[in-house]
């Protein structure tokens, strides 16, 4: 009997191959779609092995979708567990900011998760303790500035969320799980964490006096996917060290 599957977007770099290699280790074969970096995709199959698969993909593109949803399931099966976790962040003070930064954003963050599950979520319906895991952001909550497109994509991923947990159940569970300040490069560059100062500021912030580790949203990830949460759908799971405490 072959192990579970799981399918997670932008799985192959930053908090997306955390997520990947949390799922090998609890027996899952990964299937890792990616965009563009082919060079993280190849290392994260060096690193994984046979148990994960990495495949090209534009998630922001419904019919790029439909081809490679179709690859996952006559090529490795029905997934137990998706992870809409592909991301684009594409800054701009909202008067500046152009239609195709807008629509950008919003096809990687939102349309793309729409797709996506709309693509795998029937085969799943089939499946049993089948989960989705929509990996949202602090900022789908509290707003900051030149944000507006990712935002609120974050902000329609957890309404998202919400609608198919009703919508899915009781087949499939979803949930949101929500990352706080987690040590990533992107994190470091765009919070100037290398300077003490800058770096002082952020963590004054967090109650727990640290920046998270990517392995710290795993663990989110690991209790959402397992039996611990069986009667847990619909929800928010915020791993940030206390900084918001919504």
């Amino acid at each position: 009997m072959n192990p579970p599957l799981a399918v997670v977007s932008g799985g192959t770099r930053g908090i997306g191959l955390a997520l990947s290699r949390r799922l090998v280790k609890l027996g899952h074969r990964v299937v890792a779609l990616y965009r563009a970096d082919a060079d993280a995709a190849a290392a994260a199959v060096a690193e994984l092995g046979p148990m994960l698969t990495a495949m090209p993909t534009d998630v922001g593109d419904p019919a790029a979708v439909v081809a490679v949803g179709g690859r996952v399931l006559a090529e490795h099966g029905v997934p137990r567990v998706l992870v809409n976790n592909a991301g684009r962040n594409l800054d701009r003070p909202f008067l500046e900011m152009s239609v195709d930064e807008w629509r950008q954003v919003l096809d990687t963050n939102l349309n793309g998760p729409f797709y996506l599950t709309r693509m795998l979520a029937p085969a799943m319906l089939t499946e049993p303790g089948a989960v989705i895991v929509n990996i949202g952001a602090t900022t789908g909550i509290r707003p900051r500035r030149d944000g507006a497109n990712y935002c609120a994509s974050k902000a329609g991923l957890l309404q998202l969320t919400k609608c198919l947990a009703l919508e899915l159940a009781p087949r499939i569970r979803v949930n949101c799980l929500i990352p706080g300040m987690t040590g990533t490069d992107e994190l470091t560059a765009r919070y100037r964490l290398e300077d003490i100062s800058a770096r002082a500021a952020v963590l004054a912030e967090i109650p727990q006096a640290r920046i998270g580790s990517t392995d710290d949203v795993a663990d989110g990830l690991e209790f959402l996917v397992g039996p611990g949460s069986a009667y847990l759908t619909g929800q928010k799971l915020i791993v940030d060290g206390g900084q918001f405490m919504w």
